[in-house]
């Protein structure tokens, strides 16, 4: 029998391409169905000192494959004595995503991911589809349920010169639209950031909808 808890069927995430580096952001709700299964999830790792990823799709395979690309970008850098590129990380997911859909399992293992990085030439974004393509996106792009509403405000108020402070704001904005539309996104936020100075968690927040007595 199928774990329902393992699988999450809605979500939001997204990433943004600025003039000083990267931001990526997603929401913490994982759903079952109806169900919300989990107020806290993360979405949002870190795979090297200058690339993370946000997922989306199968809880378990998701997980399973942000382990496996760490290792293997650990081992590349041993291997090669230096830093992966970004598209060598992105080849690397990509080739695990094709190979993890088209195997047979009773759980359909369905991962998206977005791969936001720095290496020697430049800031990069990549888009990971669950089919195992790789597309390098030079401004923005959101998965999951939610993105029809963050890509609206993203189509609205994103520009070319956007800087890392005002792509926060951004990424704020199109996650929260997500929130209040999607029912499957939720319960908050986290945001990471991609400079010359590395990856840094730049915002973890939780939206409080209990009702308190007086």
């Amino acid at each position: 029998m199928v774990d329902e808890n393992n699988i999450l069927h809605g979500t939001t995430t997204l990433g943004l391409v600025c003039r000083d580096g990267i931001v990526i952001a997603a929401d913490k709700r994982a759903t079952a169905g109806h169900l919300i299964v989990n107020k806290n999830a993360e979405k949002v790792h870190q795979i090297h000192k200058n690339m993370a990823v946000t997922l989306a799709g199968t809880v378990s395979d998701a997980q399973l494959l942000v382990k496996l690309i760490k290792a293997e970008l650990a081992l590349k850098g041993i291997r090669s004595g230096r830093d992966p590129t970004v598209k060598e990380a992105g080849n690397l997911l990509a080739g695990l995503v094709y190979s993890n859909i088209r195997k047979m399992s009773m759980i359909p293992g369905v991962s998206h991911f977005l791969l936001g990085g720095k290496d020697t030439e430049g800031f990069h974004l990549y888009d990971i589809f669950a089919d195992g393509s790789l597309t390098e996106e030079d401004k923005y792009v959101s998965s999951g349920s939610g993105c029809v509403f963050a890509l609206g405000v993203l189509e609205t108020l994103y520009n070319e010169s956007i800087t890392i402070e005002e792509g926060i704001e951004l990424a704020i904005k199109s996650v929260n639209a997500a929130l209040q539309r999607d029912s499957a996104s939720g319960n908050g936020i986290r945001i990471i950031t991609i400079t010359k100075d590395g990856v840094e968690k730049v915002l973890d927040q939780d939206i409080d909808t209990g009702i308190k007595s007086k």
